[in-house]
């Protein structure tokens, strides 16, 4: 099968390849990563989540002095920021055109720095990507994986201003990022509503392919709705599959409709690998719908919250199922004291259904606990060992800070240059040979 590469959920449950193994309290779902023919775009982790991580920091010190005990708290402050949103009369269709003249000044390039360390030479490489200008006031949103790893962000406007970007927050797993641009009186996009799109309307992107060609348009249609996409890192994502030419440096760039809204962030196309012809016009774009709730978290509590009920859950297989067990989401790790911990759901526990519907794989269970909101009811059918329950979970939310991986990085890059400058006799090891 051919895989998705990258133009260049995480959400309450981890999926893994269909296929269902009883495992032990405690097992882990680990990521692959492999090629073969290539889907350009970042990887999904579709995880139903466990753990918390705080948004704004308290740090409690303690120290003592002549006997007494003193301690100090220290709480971090940060500006809020509120998201105001006017609505404008977007009711007339329009030719591809008069998009383009509409939205160009909307959409940014993006041109990223990126700093490596070998063997304690540090080496310094460029990336290109596409962006758009999501308020007024400088913030930018485009895909994570344009920005991933990067040491410095610019944006280059369509009237040729350049800017140095800071990375407010990301969601690795749903691929976007959000950028910050000290400016005012911007352009921003006009959003649209993703759910209101059918298989043949049309669309345009409009990106940087190449990261040379600059503020370029291209036209198509809608090819297929909600099509599941696993990328090369074996995670999989719902997108919009367009035949819009898609190509390395439109990611993260606008997907509009023709009347002039953002349906979608472009992120993937399909590739050939070998010597296999060429794949032309299969591309593919998040639907705006999916991340916005996220991205407006990211800029105004500085943190993501989605909702989760903590199992990991993978799909029960024909094979399995040839064994007399039913179809369903396999559970192969519960969180403690997580939702479904205190609803009593156990590993091995098969869930056949939800709120009455019938649950065929691990995906759909992901969809629809991402759907629902913190204190919702979710009554779940349960196969276990032979036995038929039903069990009520009610959503939790978890809170993950919008920066979390940056942060350990960035720890883990200060402990590498600390190794890098302890003194050393002669080279390396390199291949088993000492030189």
């Amino acid at each position: 099968m051919s895989d998705f590469d990258y133009e260049n959920n995480n959400g309450v449950f981890s999926s893994g390849a269909p296929g269902y193994t009883p495992v032990d309290n405690g097992a882990e779902s680990k990521k692959s990563r492999h090629g073969h023919g290539k889907i350009i775009a970042l990887a999904l982790v579709v995880s139903l989540l466990a753990g918390a991580a705080g948004a704004g920091g308290v740090l409690a010190l303690s120290g003592s002095a002549g006997g007494e005990s003193h301690s100090q708290i220290l709480e971090g402050v940060r500006p809020s920021t509120t998201i105001d949103v006017a609505t404008i009369d977007t009711s007339k269709e329009m030719t591809p055109a008069e998009v383009y003249a509409q939205n160009v000044a909307s959409t940014v390039g993006i041109t990223t720095s990126i700093t490596t360390n070998f063997f304690g030479f540090t080496t310094t490489s460029a990336a290109s990507g596409s962006g758009f200008i999501f308020t007024d006031d400088g913030y930018i949103l485009t895909n994570y994986h344009v920005i991933e790893d990067s040491s410095s962000i610019k944006v280059s406007t369509y009237d040729g201003g350049s800017y140095d970007a800071e990375l407010i927050g990301y969601d690795e797993s749903n691929d976007i990022a959000v950028l910050k641009i000290e400016a005012e009186g911007l352009s921003p996009v006009v959003l649209g509503d993703s759910d209101n799109l059918n298989v043949g309307d049309s669309v345009v992107a409009i990106g940087n392919p190449l990261g040379e060609l600059t503020f370029s348009l291209t036209s198509g249609v809608v090819s297929a709705l909600d099509r599941q996409v696993t990328l090369s890192s074996n995670v999989t994502m719902d997108l919009i599959q367009t035949d819009c030419a898609i190509n390395s440096g439109n990611s993260g760039g606008p997907l509009f409709n023709l009347y002039g809204e953002v349906i979608g962030i472009t992120n993937a196309k399909y590739s050939s690998s070998g010597s296999e012809a060429s794949i032309d016009n299969i591309g593919f774009a998040i639907p705006i719908n999916n991340i916005l709730n996220i991205v407006t978290s990211i800029i105004e509590d500085g943190y993501i919250a989605k909702p989760y009920i903590g199992v990991s859950v993978l799909t029960v297989d024909e094979n399995s199922q040839s064994l007399g067990l039913p179809a369903g989401a396999a559970v192969k790790s519960v969180t403690e004291d997580s939702p479904a911990e205190k609803a009593g759901i156990q590993v091995n526990d098969i869930i056949t259904s939800a709120n009455g519907s019938p649950i065929s794989s691990s995906d759909q269970l992901v969809e629809l606990v991402s759907s629902l909101n913190e204190g919702d009811q979710l009554k779940l059918g349960i196969y276990r060992q032979g036995d038929e329950l039903e069990l009520t979970v009610t959503v939790g939310e978890q809170i993950q800070s919008a920066l979390a991986n940056q942060e350990q990085q960035a720890q883990v890059e200060e402990q590498s240059m600390e190794e890098y400058q302890q003194p050393f006799s002669g080279l390396p090891d390199i291949f088993g040979f000492r030189y």
